[in-house]
Order: structure tokens, then sequence, then C-alpha cells
């Protein structure tokens, strides 16, 4: 697994649609990222089927209970092989060190790369602060949770591009950053906040970006892909 890739959102109601978009793909093998409404619609299948064409995959779940919950659950996660996955910071020290500590029992090799989410990326300074009474700047907030990830002994976190150099600044170069919210310069934001270019991302330094409807959405998905890889691939 390349650590400096492009990983597409795989946000997709069925798994049909998920398998009949990659199917366009047939030169490359990108990284893919299975979230919340594909696997909870098609269940631990659509990973084997997907695995099963030759792709990573980043399961992108964001689990966040209690420690003994979060652990359980990530051992059965474990079993589907899949590459990288992830939970929320917010559920503190303990309940990382619990889903590690299951990632590992579970795995048949190799464990994923497990990461935690910061903040989403539709979340900005001032509903933070007005709707979470998270009163330190978002900044300080993520940088924090990613020094409770590292001591926690996961991989790295999910932030925004924006972010990912005050990370590895915080927590060393090693720690993992996987950053969604990159869209392409001439393209739209949606329903996120904190977003910047392949290009950008890739001189903040970044290690993996997330990229969904700039790529699955487009007229050419192929091309819009290679675009992707060659705008981040070429800092």
């Amino acid at each position: 697994m390349k650590k400096h890739d492009v990983i597409i959102a795989c946000d997709f109601p069925t798994g049909q649609d998920a398998l009949d978009f990659l199917s366009q793909f047939k030169e490359e093998k990108p990284f893919v990222k299975i979230g919340m409404e594909l696997f909870y619609g098609e269940g631990p299948d659509i990973v084997k089927a997907i695995k099963d064409r030759g792709h990573n995959i980043f399961l992108d779940l964001k689990l966040h209970d209690i420690p003994n919950t979060v652990n359980k659950a990530m051992r059965n996660l474990a079993r589907l092989g899949v590459d990288m996955t992830n939970v929320h910071a917010a559920g503190t020290i303990d309940m990382m060190r619990a889903a590690l500590e299951g990632l590992a029992e579970g795995a048949d090799s190799e464990r994923a790369l497990l990461i935690a989410v910061t903040q989403l990326t539709s979340t900005s300074q001032e509903r933070m602060q007005r709707e979470l009474l998270i009163q330190a700047p978002i900044n300080d907030t993520i940088v924090q949770y990613a020094r409770n990830a590292k001591e926690a002994g996961l991989d790295g976190v999910v932030c925004s591009p924006l972010e990912a150099g005050m990370v590895k600044e915080a927590c060393g170069t090693d720690f993992v950053t996987v950053t969604p919210g990159v869209r392409f310069a001439d393209g739209a934001k949606g329903d996120q906040v904190r977003v910047t270019t392949p290009a950008r991302a890739a001189e903040i330094g970044t290690d993996y970006i997330v990229v969904g409807r700039p790529i699955t959405e487009a007229a050419d998905p192929v091309g819009a892909y290679r675009r992707c890889v060659k705008e981040f691939m070429m800092q």
C-alpha cells in the first residue's frame, strides 16, 4: 500500500452501483473508501467483492462508543481484511486504545491502519463553538485530538488538508494524515467547508486525499481520477 495516494470515496446507494463505477477503471486499481451508506446497505459482502477486484480499502465507519463496544466491533471489522479504518478521536484515548487492541486481536495477518477523525470537514469554527460548546480554536482542537490519537498508539488521523501540516508538526512526519475536503480549483465545494485542491494538499504534506463527487459525479470519472492523481503526485 503506497503512503501517498488518492482514495476514491465510493458513496453509492447500492453495491452494484459501486461495482459498475469501478468497472470503468481498466488500467488502474484505485484505493477505495467504503463509507456508511454503502456498508450499511450491503454489509461485509461489498468489502469482499471490491477487495477481490484488487482494490485497497479504507472502511470509513467512524466508530464512537464506549471502549468495550468499540474493541469488540473492531475485532469483527479486522476479519474483513481492509487496509485502513477509523474511529472518532472524540471518543477519548481509552476508546482509541481499545479500538487498536481489538483491531490487532482480530487481524489474521498484518492489521489495518487505524486513524482517528479529528473534526469533520463540514464543521466550521462557529458551529463547533455554538453547537458543540468547544470554545478552543478549531485548529487547537484538531491538533490536540491528533496528539491524543498518537498517545493511544494510532497510525494517524483524518483532518482537512488545511490542518495536515500542523498535525505533522505536532505528531511527526510518520504520523499519517488522511484528508477529505479536496476539490479541483474549478469545482464546487458542495457541503464541505474546509477544502483545498489536490496540488495544495500535496504541498501541505498530507499522505492520502479522499475525493468523492469530483470523481464519482464527473462526466469522465477515469479522466477525473487521473487528473487528481497527476495534480496530487506532481508536488
